[in-house]
């Protein structure tokens, strides 16, 4: 089993580079890493890896990836926070065609397992409006009306691995992610999420001795953020499962931004003035995740504390940062 190829798509971003590492950890050898990014700008990448850089949004990009494949995670998404969701629905939506091709190609060479992450954003809006938010049940993504752009494109590519599955026999699984961060991730440039984000603002804010930060909405709307570790552990052991329909993957310690931003400050040690930006994206008003079936069929759910998570999560990014500023260069996280 150790010597089956992997091909982990979307291998030099944030999830699929921490996710290539946990499987060289676990003592993998036929590792295939891909990503459209130019080799330097992976966010991890290692030499005893097979690394190809290929646009999978083209047919045979994906066919080329998976030649020889026995087990496939779909990681691969032109996305970012929410400041780039809003911003670019149509590239979002274009992520579409990656899940199409990779899927063919399944079908075509015999892939085992194919895993397809997909995202919280697939749920209804109207019952994400309040921020004191009913966790949301899987069911909840029925009737439609998701994220616009994004969602609907994560909502359309579950159902196509569904009738994949039903109509040509891919063993796919899909897991619905709640807002992933820690360490190795994108902190700036407009592609970072909140925790990050929120890290970023608060070292710049200590680095300069300028102690305020900008919040985007009113920091009343709620999240809930998983840790790396716990989404590694649950994406493999859905993979493995016999959990046919997509599955909450997401803590369920809900916060608002502004208790987010109260344990960033308390782990830097400083307090700041907070400016709202009530113009700028912020997304649903509340989002929760309900665990109950995941608990049920796995005997498990996302356990990381968020502050445990959150204090590694600056501590790293803080080093970036500090070592950035003294050699005057900017980390490829950061473009």
């Amino acid at each position: 089993m150790k010597s089956e190829k992997i091909v982990v798509c979307g291998g030099g971003g944030f999830i699929g580079g921490h996710l290539v590492a946990d499987l060289l950890r676990q003592g993998f050898t036929s590792i295939r890493a891909v990503d459209l990014k130019p080799f330097d700008e992976w966010y991890q990448r290692f030499p005893q890896v097979e690394n190809l850089q290929l646009d999978l949004q083209e047919k045979a990009a994906c066919e080329q990836a998976l030649q020889g494949a026995h087990t496939v995670y779909n990681l691969a998404a032109d996305m970012g926070g929410m400041g780039f969701i809003e911003l670019n629905k149509g590239l979002c939506m274009l992520t579409v065609l990656i899940n199409t091709h990779l899927l063919m190609a399944a079908k075509k060479f015999g892939a085992q397992h194919f895993f397809y992450a997909s995202s919280a954003c697939v749920y209804n809006a109207d019952k994400q409006r309040d921020p004191n938010v009913t966790a949301l049940k899987e069911a909840d993504a029925y009737p439609a009306m998701p994220e616009d752009g994004y969602g609907w494109e994560k909502l359309f590519s579950e159902r196509m691995c569904r009738h994949f599955r039903e109509d040509f026999g891919v063993a796919t699984r899909a897991a619905r992610f709640h807002n992933v961060y820690g360490p190795h991730g994108t902190y700036a440039g407009g592609r970072e999420k909140a925790p990050a984000a929120v890290c970023r603002k608060v070292i710049e804010a200590k680095l300069s001795g300028k102690h305020e930060i900008e919040i985007w909405g009113d920091g009343h709307q709620t999240r809930s953020f998983m840790y790396i570790d716990d989404c590694l552990k649950g994406t493999q052991a859905i993979l493995h499962s016999d959990i046919l329909e997509p599955i909450n993957l997401g803590s369920d310690e809900l916060v608002s931004i502004n208790q987010l931003v109260d344990i960033v400050e308390d782990i830097a040690g400083l307090k700041l003035k907070r400016n709202y930006n009530l113009n700028a994206p912020k997304g649903v008003n509340g989002r929760n995740s309900d665990n109950t079936l995941i608990k049920k069929l796995l005997g498990w759910a996302p356990e990381v504390r968020l502050r445990d998570g959150m204090e590694k999560t600056y501590r790293w990014i803080f080093d970036e940062m500090v070592k950035s500023r003294m050699v005057g260069a900017v980390p490829k996280n950061m473009l």
